[in-house]
């Protein structure tokens, strides 16, 4: 309120030492307070106070409402800019805080990935190493079974022959008594037993 009457005093101000030039624009020297002078200053005053308290009346609430919601308005942008400083410095840190990690990080990924890597080539090792054992020990009993599977087929044979060359011998050495007499003993074990 106080800003308002400064306003106003220094309007009048204004408004006086612009009709003193105005009143003195003939060029030639007059009276500066003659009564004609006067009245014509006064009338001018009042008709301009009156126009200033009609526009005060009339307009004034809402050109004081406009000023003041104004400044309402940028004292709540300025708030609000305020507000959204704060909060892009708040993500300016952490954007820059997560810049710096990022370095932190690759180098945390390129280690588990070495670390991966390692376990991998550790576990086809172990695997291929497993494996080679069990095929080596395969080949072994396969070689085994093979080697004992030739023995049995050789002691077959082997058998045979000398089976045959047994009969071969029995025939050429037994007569026909002697192979009638062994013929008698096989059948008396038999019946007996």
């Amino acid at each position: 309120m106080k800003r308002t009457y400064v306003f106003f005093a220094v309007l009048m101000t204004a408004l006086v030492v612009s009709s003193v030039a105005f009143a003195n624009e003939g060029g030639a020297p007059h009276a500066l307070f003659t009564a004609e002078n006067v009245k014509n200053y006064g009338l001018r005053l009042l008709n301009f106070l009156i126009f200033i308290w009609l526009l005060y009346k009339l307009g004034g609430s809402k050109v004081k409402d406009f000023f003041v919601g104004r400044r309402d308005g940028i004292k709540q942008d300025l708030d609000d800019l305020q507000s959204r400083q704060v909060e892009a410095e708040k993500k300016l840190k952490e954007v820059e805080a997560s810049i710096a990690n990022m370095a932190q990080e690759k180098q945390q990924i390129l280690n588990d990935a070495k670390a991966q890597g390692e376990a991998i080539r550790t576990a086809i090792i172990e695997k291929a190493k497993h494996d080679a054992a069990a095929l080596t020990e395969q080949a072994k009993r396969t070689a085994s079974n093979e080697a004992q599977a030739a023995v049995e087929t050789i002691r077959a044979e082997m058998a045979e022959m000398v089976v045959a060359a047994a009969e071969k011998i029995v025939a050429e050495k037994l007569s026909a008594k002697d192979h009638d007499k062994l013929v008698d003993d096989y059948l008396t074990k038999v019946v007996l037993n």
